[in-house]
């Protein structure tokens, strides 16, 4: 009996140290785990992936160049809207402006890879849209923002602050039997006036010579400039001097010129944000400005599309500061739909 229960005794311990010794790895990591980590183990979901996608959309970095030219009148306008997109929204994206003129920057538009977008003061001419069929691409017209012509004398001048309209064309045509300021009014100082203005490239003088002129030969002797800046010297040095261009170019030169008040019939008008609109106490020397897209641009380079979004969304926001009146918003979202459609 002792030997049975000897070998019995012997047999259960073999068995529990073979137990023991199963049931031990069973805790102990992979190699390369980290162990005690839920997370690493734990697989991804869909829906991480979806929301990581769609934040990286709303975030997607562009980058290359957009191109623009034209109308120094808008030139403040852009400037101001390319600063802002090139600074907040697409680091990456360079944005050019220029400002050749409207007509000058047409010529850089309409031929094959131009520029993208050509600003403009006046509207595009049948036979520049002509030029962009016959390089196979599409122009988009959009207006941006309400300009008033304005017209500027010298600070000194306390004698032609407020002229009727006719008085002003009479200075500026070749037939208006003007060339001194008494010619105007008795009143007026017997001495020469030195009328000035922008140069032929530029949509501000083809506004002034098609739409107040009439076409009109204008007096012999007009000072015309290609860079608005040098009118404004040219006027803030000059008591006799009197100029014509865009009010934003007024606004920012306060401190060296002034701004006639004219007399369409109902009394002197002062161009301002409030007065400028095409149904406003302004409306006769009111206009839109414009840019012009180049479509197939943009379908082709994703930064001229973004970009051309910003300035519709944006441009109301910097009409004010940069002195243009704001175009009705639904215009805009007119323009919106038109982007969002490319």
């Amino acid at each position: 009996m002792n030997s049975k229960k000897l070998l019995l005794f012997l047999v259960m311990a073999a068995l529990m140290v073979i137990v023991a010794a199963c049931g031990g790895g069973s805790e102990e990591p992979a190699q390369g785990e980290d162990p005690g980590s839920e997370e690493a183990t734990e697989p991804a979901t869909g829906d991480e992936g979806t929301e990581e996608d769609a934040a990286g959309e709303e975030t997607a970095e562009l980058e290359g160049s957009v191109v623009i030219d034209g109308s120094g009148t808008v030139y403040p306008l852009m400037a101001a809207l390319a600063e802002e997109y090139m600074t907040n929204e697409q680091p990456n994206v360079s944005v050019e402006v220029s400002r050749a003129g409207t007509s000058a920057g047409f010529g850089r538009f309409l031929v094959e890879n131009g520029t993208d977008f050509n600003d403009a003061s006046r509207e595009i001419k049948d036979e520049e849209l002509a030029e962009a069929e016959a390089v196979g691409f599409e122009v988009k017209e959009f207006k941006v923002a309400l300009d008033g012509l304005t017209f500027v004398i010298n600070p000194e001048n306390d004698w032609a602050t407020e002229l009727t309209d006719e008085q002003l064309i009479s200075i500026f045509k070749a037939d208006g039997g003007v060339t001194k300021w008494s010619d105007l009014d008795p009143s007026f100082p017997d001495e020469d006036i030195n009328p000035m203005g922008p140069n032929e490239n530029h949509g501000t003088y083809e506004f002034f010579y098609e739409n107040v002129l009439e076409e009109a030969d204008l007096v012999e002797g007009v000072n015309l400039q290609q860079e608005y800046s040098t009118l404004v010297n040219l006027v803030s040095e000059d008591r006799n001097a009197i100029a014509f261009f865009g009010f934003g170019y007024y606004v920012n030169n306060q401190d060296s010129l002034q701004a006639v008040s004219v007399d369409f019939g109902e009394g002197p008008v002062e161009p301002s944000l409030d007065t400028i609109a095409e149904d406003g106490d302004y409306a006769q020397f009111t206009r839109p400005v414009f840019t012009y897209l180049n479509v197939d641009m943009a379908r082709e380079k994703p930064q001229v599309l973004d970009y051309a979004k910003f300035v519709i969304e944006n441009v109301n926001e910097f009409a004010g500061p940069t002195g243009f009146a704001p175009l009705p918003e639904a215009e805009l979202q007119e323009y919106a739909d038109f982007l969002a459609g490319l």
